[in-house]
């Protein structure tokens, strides 16, 4: 298995939003995340590539030339 994992800066940089965004999105259920903690400290989340890649796959829209 060869799941590759990226960071929050990584990802807010692949939307091009503010990373803040990137954890509204985490938050709201629309992009998974691995935590990475160990022990008692803060958590460490990354987001697996494919899920980002879902996550673009499910927001493309149409233009609106090719709609009509």
């Amino acid at each position: 298995m060869s799941a590759r994992l990226l960071s929050i800066p990584a990802v807010a940089a692949a939307l091009d939003v503010d990373r803040r965004t990137v954890y509204r999105f985490i938050a709201a259920g629309e992009l998974p995340v691995v935590d990475l903690r160990t022990g008692t400290e803060r958590s460490r989340v990354r987001v697996p590539a494919a899920g980002l890649e879902k996550f673009i796959a499910c927001r493309l829209v149409a233009s609106p030339r090719a709609r009509r």
